[in-house]
């Protein structure tokens, strides 16, 4: 028992920087998705374009591949970037992209009588968007999101190949040097309690938008 306590402690300050950069993630990416969504739908062809390359390219590479080049690659043109930094810009922009599709769809789905009758009311752009598309498009991204948030739990662990000492580098250090499988025990039901939290949390969300059913 006091072995999986030590090992449960151990892993908890790797769970912290795991946490770090899922919040960041989340706090910058959706913000993102949901301008570009928003540019992609209402925006001009060229900027639609321009958004579409964006989602392209980094729906379209694996995100081991985009963490790299973000760490090291950057160092070719005099940028070098602490693996902190490399690492939340990564997940940003690649989940960014993602949700930015998400979301459009959600916002493509709206029954364009809700734009006629904003428009009898008289409301401009931003109001129709943040009155009623958005609350309604939200409504109908949550399923997909929610998905999303639980693989970025997990996407999270990708981070060790630029040395970040998150959680599943903590498992690995303590089974490297006790070879016992107890460290990865650990770090799985601390992913899972994550993953819980996540889906509690959306749930919640869901049962708050369903007034607009």
């Amino acid at each position: 028992m006091d072995y999986i306590l030590q090992v449960t402690t151990h892993l908890l300050q790797g769970c912290i920087l795991t946490l770090q950069l899922y919040v960041v993630t989340l706090l910058f990416a959706l913000p993102l998705a949901i301008f570009c969504a928003l540019g992609r739908v209402s925006g001009p062809k060229a900027l639609d374009r321009v958004l579409g390359f964006y989602g392209w390219i980094f729906r379209g590479t694996p995100l081991l591949l985009q963490l790299f080049f973000f760490y090291y690659g950057l160092t070719i043109f005099g940028i070098s970037l602490s693996p902190f930094l490399a690492a939340s810009l990564t997940f940003v922009l690649n989940y960014g992209a993602y949700f930015m599709e998400i979301f459009r769809g959600g916002i493509e789905s709206i029954d364009s009588g809700q734009y006629e009758a904003a428009k009898a009311l008289n409301m401009n752009y931003w109001q129709t968007m943040r009155r009623i598309i958005l609350p309604q498009a939200v409504r109908v991204v949550l399923p997909p999101t929610t998905n999303e948030a639980i693989t970025l739990v997990k996407d999270t662990a990708l981070v060790v190949v630029i040395g970040m000492g998150e959680l599943l580098r903590s498992a690995k250090e303590i089974f490297t040097r006790d070879f016992s499988l107890t460290p990865f025990a650990v770090a799985a039901i601390l992913y899972l309690l994550m993953t819980s939290v996540v889906i509690r949390f959306f749930r919640y969300l869901e049962r708050r938008m369903a007034y607009y059913d």
